[in-house]
């Protein structure tokens, strides 16, 4: 392997069949379903599906296949990259798609109550309860790096692409409910999704911190044995700090891209509850005047003298 570089990360691909036909699958049921909502005539925001199929899954697949997955078992740091932006990146940009909303437009009659009946369920409301989704994100990284799970990762392939999953599924679980725009359970109120968000600032500013002091490294000696066969390889802790750096400072900068994004949610969302409430008050305007009209009418056909009779 040669030494790394940025150019290496473009020119070391390799491509892991289970999740390239994961991700294959996915971008074309979620096309598929596109296509099915124009050939019917309704539209799909454009925004969404770049969204989902090239920002999250193209995020997933670059992730997953290109030089940083080359180097994520040879560089902690590399591999911090990686857990960036499989735990942040990619579930956010899924989530902005809207993939449930899109298969409740298209699918069947049969699999749609399915569907509703999932979400409905009690282990849906369990798993997007959002203290619960909000301490599995921030205990996952510490049950990751500060237990035998991370070197077991290390050692084994399977482990390690079940790890990928793990990180976007957590991911998911989090930013779904809280900058998603799909009828999920969980969802809350927009200040409070803003306060989650902001309990996540502390959270990858400490982790980071703590992985740049620690004494040991992550991965016990996993790192220093590929020394004698890459021996460009920097030193382990030097690494180490540089990957706790990373997370510290790639976890604000994606924080802060997130906090926009939930503003923009949160105007627009203010402005069409304002455009309900207007349509509300000029219906209820329109009936009043109608009520005032059939009153005078009322009124002018009691006060109207009567006619001659026979």
């Amino acid at each position: 392997m040669p030494p790394f570089s940025p150019s290496a990360i473009l020119t070391e691909w390799g491509l892991s069949p289970v999740l390239f036909v994961l991700v294959v699958w996915a971008a074309g049921l979620y096309l598929y379903a596109v296509w099915r909502l124009h050939e019917r005539g309704d539209r799909w925001p454009v925004g969404r599906t770049l969204a989902f199929v090239g920002g999250g899954l193209g995020t997933f697949f670059f992730a997953t296949s290109s030089g940083l997955a080359a180097y994520d078992t040879t560089l902690l740091s590399v591999h911090m990259v990686q857990h960036m932006l499989l735990s942040m990146v990619v579930p956010v940009m899924c989530a902005l798609g809207a993939p449930v909303t899109l298969a409740l437009r298209t699918l069947p009659a049969r699999p749609r109550r399915v569907l509703l009946a999932v979400l409905h369920s009690r282990v849906a409301r369990v798993l997007t309860f959002a203290p619960l989704t909000l301490a599995v994100y921030v205990i996952s990284p510490w049950a990751l790096y500060f237990t035998g799970w991370y070197d077991a990762t290390l050692r084994s392939d399977l482990l390690h692409e079940l790890m990928h999953v793990h990180l976007v599924a957590v991911g998911a679980l989090f930013f779904t409910p809280v900058l998603g725009v799909d009828p999920v359970p969980g969802r809350v109120s927009h200040p409070f999704r803003l306060l989650m968000l902001m309990l996540t600032l502390p959270f990858h500013a400490f982790l980071g911190v703590t992985v740049m002091g620690q004494t040991t490294l992550i991965g016990g000696d996993w790192y220093p044995s590929l020394k004698s066969e890459l021996p460009w390889l920097p030193d382990p802790f030097a690494d180490q700090h540089l990957a706790g750096g990373i997370l510290w400072g790639s976890g604000d900068l994606i924080a802060l891209m997130m906090f926009v994004t939930l503003f923009v949610q949160w105007v627009r969302a203010s402005q069409q509850e304002a455009r309900r409430e207007d349509r509300r008050l000029d219906r209820l305007d329109r009936r009043d005047r109608a009520g005032e009209r059939d009153a005078q009418a009322r009124e002018q056909a009691s006060a109207s003298p009567a006619g001659p009779r026979r």
